[in-house]
């Protein structure tokens, strides 16, 4: 059975996350919650807002596989969908150099992970990688139901449906920011994507999809945080997501930075729907 995401997903820190923002989301319509910041193997943040919920899928955003073992992601993955099938999905992700001991070759190391999964059973239409390049994004569409991403912009977005083809799952993320003061808003983006744009992952991929090293320089450009972070109100972000779709992302995820994430989700999601974006 497909799983029903729609077109709009919510990023929520999987160790923060809880059961009452899962349930105000839900019915705010939002088709899946991300849980972000590299989810343990138990995959217990998953399961207490599956429990909580009716009908949202739930998805890791992703699982580092130097951290997280995959024996056990299995066990876990097999123990949540006895009782929620259809409503859970893996994003897998090989992590960065600079954070993870032993880093080597991250498609050799996603294949066998991918084995070891695959040999316990999860099935591949339930697997998303994290995949920037071109390497990762081919064996996505070859081992998995599609990718899942941050900080990369439609254009990314194009050129991974390029590779994966018409029905693979691309699931670009953006953060989201309610704020019509422009300077401001962007000066609260820079904060906010700072810390990964010193990832070498992230900053090389925005070069090959077209972005300078002065783009990339701290402060880095308007035009840089612009793609990276939609701001302003909630009708504005509402037009980026409606780009993004347009670049071939089957659902957004949202990451909402300010005191009040699900407030902020819930706008974005009327705004989405008063565009006639949001599937009915």
């Amino acid at each position: 059975m497909t799983l029903e995401l729609g077109l709009l997903g919510a990023y929520l820190t999987a160790a923060d996350a809880t059961a009452a923002q899962a349930v105000a989301l839900e019915e705010a319509g939002y088709g899946a919650v991300w849980l972000a910041a590299s989810p343990a193997a138990d995959l217990l943040p998953a399961e207490r807002l599956l429990d909580a919920t009716s009908r949202i899928v739930v998805g890791t955003s992703v699982i580092n596989v130097w951290q997280a073992d995959a024996e056990t992601v299995a066990e876990s993955y097999h123990r949540i969908t006895d009782k929620h099938p259809d409503r859970l999905l893996l994003g897998i992700g090989a992590g960065h150099r600079e954070h993870d001991a032993g880093y080597t070759s991250p498609v050799a190391k996603i294949t066998t992970y991918l084995d070891t999964l695959t040999t316990a059973g999860v099935p591949a239409d339930r697997l998303l990688l994290a995949a920037l390049g071109p390497k990762m994004l081919r064996l996505a569409a070859d081992r998995a139901a599609g990718t899942v991403t941050l900080q990369v912009t439609p254009e990314h977005t194009r050129r991974a449906r390029e590779i994966l083809g018409p029905d693979k799952l691309v699931v670009p993320g953006h953060g989201v920011l309610l704020d019509t003061d422009t300077e401001r808003a962007r000066a609260t983006g820079r904060a906010g994507v700072r810390p990964m744009l010193g990832i070498a992952n992230y900053a090389n991929n925005l070069r090959r999809i077209g972005y300078t090293d002065q783009d990339l320089t701290d402060p880095f450009s308007d035009r840089l945080i612009d793609a990276l972070v939609l701001h302003g109100d909630a009708a504005a972000i509402a037009a980026g997501v409606r780009v993004e779709l347009t670049a071939g992302a089957s659902h957004v995820g949202l990451h909402a930075m300010g005191e009040d994430p699900v407030g902020i989700l819930r706008a974005v999601a009327e705004a989405v729907r008063d565009q006639q974006v949001l599937r009915t």
